[in-house]
């Protein structure tokens, strides 16, 4: 097999990561889980996901589809990238195990069937925070909590964001 085909097998269906963590959780393996739209790739998400990886055995990346992003309200020109390319390019790097491209506003229905053990999300969120309306509020969380599974915030890196990002190239 290629090295492209490795990476583009690491993007599966739902059904086919259902199958996948089933296989992972029999041979007692850490599943974790985050999101994110990962529209143009800095300093700052590859930190984040390594960060993440080293909170268990397995990663999933669950990508917001380009409809799920327009419904994000991040702007007009948002996502700079189709699905398909940043789906691809988060699988290519070498700490994580499955990309999932969801549509959902929310991926609380992966979660909710995935049911990893460890639920990660970056620095704006709250892990200890409960009530739904709050924007600090980890979709998910209450999920995993009740599998016995934990929640982590992973702190942002300074200066790195894909909004910044944006603003520069439009500015130069």
């Amino acid at each position: 097999m290629s090295k492209f085909e490795v990476i583009q097998n690491k993007i599966s269906s739902k059904a086919m990561l259902l199958d996948k963590v089933e296989v992972w959780k029999l041979n007692n393996q850490k599943v974790v889980f985050t999101n994110g739209v990962f529209d143009i790739i800095h300093r700052g998400h590859i930190e984040y996901l390594a960060q993440a990886a080293d909170c268990g055995d397995k990663l999933i990346v669950a990508v917001n589809a380009d409809a799920s992003v327009k419904r994000l309200g991040k702007g007009d020109s948002r996502p700079l990238q189709d699905e398909n390319s940043r789906a691809l390019i988060i699988s290519a790097l070498q700490f994580v195990d499955a990309v999932v491209v969801f549509d959902d506003d929310t991926p609380f229905s992966l979660i909710n069937s995935l049911k990893p053990n460890v639920l990660i999300k970056g620095g704006d969120y709250d892990a200890n925070c409960t009530d739904i309306a709050d924007k600090k509020y980890i979709v998910g969380s209450d999920v995993v909590k009740k599998n016995n599974g934990k929640v982590e915030v992973i702190q942002f890196v300074e200066g790195y964001s894909t909004t910044k990002i944006e603003e520069k190239i439009k500015n130069s």
